[in-house]
């Protein structure tokens, strides 16, 4: 097994140890298929922050520079902060300027797509693949190899250092 895989592995499995075993289907993650997680808007509210939920479940935008994952560049991986998907992993991390946490690529199969209008022209909306909670947009003005930058909310990841 190599070492990436093993590491990545491991961190999945503490960050889905600290989750309550309601928050997964075991089986579904065992099989390597991400079961969906459906909550009310009030069970959402009941384990999220105001600015969390305005995110991940309303489609907000916080303010740009006002993360402290801006500058967090430890080796790790960033997690859904409503369901703790492990959605990026440190590697990929890089300082676009933007003022929100930028990645050029996603852990693969942990996100979904989707178009976005609010803004007239159309955008790429991605959003956790497990509990649906709105992340951000993707942009083809990132670097190589992927030439992507996906611009992510802060408040909408936790970082699990390595």
């Amino acid at each position: 097994m190599k070492r990436r895989t093993f590491m990545r592995a491991a961190i999945t499995a503490v960050a889905l140890a600290s989750l309550p075993r309601a928050l997964y289907a075991e089986s579904n993650l065992q099989a390597g298929v991400i079961g969906k997680l459906v909550k009310t808007d009030d069970e959402w509210r009941k384990m999220l922050t105001p600015a969390q939920f305005e995110v991940l479940r309303n489609a907000g935008t916080e303010p740009a520079f006002s993360s402290t994952l801006n500058k967090e560049y430890s080796d790790g991986v960033y997690v859904c902060a409503g369901c703790a998907l492990p959605l990026f992993e440190s590697r990929t991390k890089f300082d676009s300027g933007t003022g929100w946490p930028s990645f050029y690529a996603p852990i693969e199969g942990h996100t979904e797509t989707s178009r976005d209008f609010k803004l007239i022209w159309p955008r790429t909306e991605y959003h956790c693949a497990r509990c649906g909670g709105h992340q951000g947009h993707v942009f083809d003005d990132g670097p190589a190899p992927t030439g992507q930058r996906w611009c992510n909310n802060g408040v909408a990841l936790r970082f699990i250092p390595a």
